[in-house]
C-alpha cells in the first residue's frame, strides 16, 4: 500500500509581493515603535512572535490536526513531535525555574490550580479546536496565512474569552487544588526523569497504534518537487518542534515567564466591550492586580498582545514567501456556523482552564504545572468528541487512503 500526502502543501507559486512587503514593513515598523515607546525587550518579543509565526506556518505545527489524525486514523507523527518539543522544553525550563533566574534575571513558570474549571474548560476547548479548525496558536498563524474562515474563529474566540472572564468567580469557587509545580514538589532531577518517562510512553503508544492501523509509520509530509523546504515548506516536524521550544525559551529569557496566547484575546475583548459602554472594569476578573493594570494600559504594553500580533504577521510573511497567500472569502454556511461555535468554545474554555494549548499545555507542562497534564487529558477527550462531530458541519476528517500507485 502506498500513502497519499497527508499535509495540505500545494505546489507553491511565485512570491506574493504585496503581502510580503506589507508583512515586512509592519514587522519592522512595529519593532521600531515598540523599541522607542516601551523598550528593546518588548521589541524583541514582537520579533520572537514573528519568528513563531514563521515556524508554526512552515512546519504546519498544528496541535488540532495532529490530534485529529491520531484520533481518526491512528497517525502519530504530530503527537510524537509534540512529545519531543516537551522533552527538550523541560530540559531547558526546569533548571532555570528551579534556580529562579535565567541570565541573571528572575523567571517564573505558568503554574495554575488544577481542578473543576480546568476539567470543564479544557474539555470544551478540545471540542472547540475541532469545530473552530484550530487551537490558539493555530488560529493566529492560519489567520496570518490568509484563512478567512479562521478570522471568524478568532473573532468569536475573543468574544468567548471575555464572556469567560465574566464567569470566572463562579468557576474558581469550585473545588480545585492549589497550584502544584513538579519542580518544587519533587526536585529538579526526579521531575525531569518523570516527565521524560511520560513523554516516551506517549510516543511509544502512538507508534504501536500507528503500526497496528497502517502496518508501518506513515510519513508526515511529502515534499513538493523543485521546492525549497525552508522557503516554501513543509519543514520537518522535528525542526518545527525545536524552533518552537527555543523561541518559547527566548520568551522566558526576555519576559520572565513562558509563552502564552489567549490572555490577550480576553484583554482585546474587554477593551472592545468597554468601548461599547460595558463596565468590564467592575468585573472581579478585571478589577484587581495585573488584569486591572492591563485593562488600563495601552495594548502595546501587553507582552502577549504584542507577541500574538507578531505571530500573525510572521505567518503572513511565510505564506507570502511561499506564494500561498490567497484568501478565499466564500465560506460554506455549515463551516461558518462551526467557526462561530468553535471560537466561542475556545475562548470560554481557555479562560476556565487557565490557558490554551500554549499557556496551559505547552508552557504549563514545561513549567512543571500539574494543571498542564490535567489540561492535556481533558482537552484530548474534547478533541475525540469534536472529531466525531466535525462531519455534521461539513468539515473534513483526514484519513490516509490506499492508492493504485
Amino acid at each position: 500500500m502506498s500513502v497519499s500526502a497527508t499535509a495540505n502543501f500545494p505546489r507553491p507559486s511565485a512570491v506574493n509581493p504585496k503581502p510580503l512587503g506589507a508583512a515586512l514593513l509592519l514587522i519592522a515598523l512595529g519593532a521600531l515603535f515598540l523599541g522607542q515607546v516601551v523598550g528593546p525587550r518588548q521589541a524583541a518579543l514582537y520579533v520572537v512572535g514573528a519568528l513563531l509565526g514563521v515556524s508554526l506556518y512552515h512546519a504546519a505545527f498544528g496541535f488540532t490536526s495532529a490530534w485529529r489524525v491520531f484520533i481518526a486514523d491512528g497517525r502519530g507523527a504530530g503527537l510524537r513531535a509534540q512529545m519531543l518539543m516537551l522533552a527538550i522544553g523541560v530540559a531547558l525550563f526546569f533548571p532555570a525555574l528551579s534556580s529562579g533566574t535565567l541570565f541573571g534575571n528572575p523567571v517564573t513558570g505558568l503554574v495554575s490550580p488544577a481542578g473543576t474549571s480546568v476539567i470543564v474548560g479544557a474539555f470544551i476547548f478540545g471540542i472547540g479546536m475541532q469545530l473552530g479548525g484550530g487551537c490558539a496558536s493555530g488560529t493566529l498563524y492560519t489567520v496570518g496565512g490568509g484563512s478567512t474562515r479562521m478570522i471568524v474563529t478568532l473573532l468569536f474566540f475573543i468574544v468567548g474569552s471575555v464572556i469567560g472572564t465574566a464567569h470566572m468567580p463562579f468557576w474558581t469557587s469550585l473545588p480545585q487544588l492549589e497550584p502544584i509545580s513538579a519542580v518544587k514538589a519533587l526536585g529538579l532531577a526526579p521531575a525531569l526523569a518523570l516527565n521524560w518517562l511520560v513523554f516516551a510512553a506517549i510516543a511509544a503508544i502512538t507508534v504501536v497504534v500507528e503500526k497496528r492501523r497502517h502496518g508501518r509509520l506513515v510519513a508526515a509530509h511529502t515534499q513538493p518537487k523543485h521546492a525549497s523546504p525552508w522557503l516554501h515548506g513543509p519543514w520537518p516536524l522535528v525542526a518545527g518542534a525545536i524552533a518552537l521550544v527555543v523561541l518559547n525559551f527566548a520568551t522566558l529569557a526576555l519576559s520572565g515567564r513562558p509563552w502564552g496566547v489567549t490572555s490577550a484575546f480576553a484583554l482585546w475583548g474587554a477593551k472592545g466591550a468597554a468601548l461599547l459602554g460595558i463596565d468590564v472594569g467592575s468585573w472581579t476578573y478585571w478589577s484587581t492586580g495585573k488584569n486591572a493594570a492591563a485593562l488600563a494600559a495601552p495594548v502595546w504594553e501587553d507582552i502577549t498582545s504584542v507577541m500574538d500580533i507578531g505571530i500573525v504577521l510572521g505567518a503572513m510573511l511565510a505564506a507570502a514567501l511561499a506564494g500561498r497567500y490567497a484568501p478565499v472569502w466564500k465560506i460554506p454556511k455549515r463551516s461558518l456556523i462551526a467557526a462561530v461555535a468553535g471560537g466561542l468554545l475556545l475562548g470560554y474554555g481557555a479562560r476556565l482552564a487557565y490557558g490554551c494549548n500554549i499557556g496551559a499545555y505547552f508552557s504549563g507542562i514545561v513549567s512543571g504545572s500539574l494543571h498542564g497534564w490535567l489540561w492535556l487529558v481533558m482537552a484530548f477527550a474534547g478533541n475525540v468528541v469534536g472529531t466525531r462531530i466535525r462531519p455534521l458541519f461539513g468539515l473534513e476528517v483526514e484519513r490516509v487512503k490506499p492508492t493504485a500507485c
